[in-house]
């Protein structure tokens, strides 16, 4: 039985960095679902490995052929997930992973849960910043927005933090490794 983990939260959280741990450390029985983005690729992201980047109008064009599970726009850009890519991973048995924004987890649990082909165990984990400050000093170290894009991030935050509760599991952020070992754990319990 193949289990969808989702990992969500505001931006600079962590998702990236722990979603990347899991997949090196179980290569063998999880695989990431690559997010489709409308968004411009930073210096270091790969089409295809990182996202799936493409233009607005060929999203859109996906868009009203049915071809997202979900969808959002974040910060003026779209982000979705293709049914293709999720049920081409089902088909494998391997376990799948997510990393999506707080609104897509949610669209995600309602298509999955009332798709009948799904057979299989949903989690949503929540990655929950300590307070909005230190996830404040994480964009800023990251380097990559403006100071006018980590406001808006920050003002997105705001009412994230209000939705988590909606998930299985919140994980209040620490540092890095704690942060890692706590959704291990929580992944090995539905291994």
């Amino acid at each position: 039985m193949a289990l969808i983990l989702v990992i969500s939260g505001p931006a600079g959280v962590g998702k990236t960095t722990i979603c990347s741990k899991l997949l090196k450390e179980f290569k063998n029985s999880l695989s990431r679902v690559i997010t489709t983005t409308t968004r411009s690729p930073r210096n270091d992201e790969v089409d295809g490995i990182d996202y799936n980047f493409m233009d607005e109008a060929e999203f859109k064009i996906k868009l009203e052929r049915g071809s997202f599970l979900e969808y959002e726009i974040i910060h003026g850009n779209f982000y979705g997930t293709q049914k293709s890519s999720v049920m081409n991973l089902l088909k494998s048995s391997k376990n799948i992973l997510l990393n999506i924004d707080v609104k897509g987890a949610k669209s995600l649990r309602k298509e999955i849960c009332e798709n009948a082909d799904y057979d299989g165990i949903y989690k949503s984990i929540f990655l929950k910043p300590e307070n909005i400050d230190v996830l404040k000093n994480r964009l800023l170290q990251r380097g990559s927005d403006n100071e006018q894009s980590i406001t808006s991030r920050l003002e997105t935050a705001k009412s994230e933090l209000i939705l988590a509760e909606e998930f299985d599991h919140v994980v209040i952020s620490a540092d890095r490794i704690k942060d890692y070992n706590s959704v291990r754990e929580i992944y090995l319990c539905y291994k």
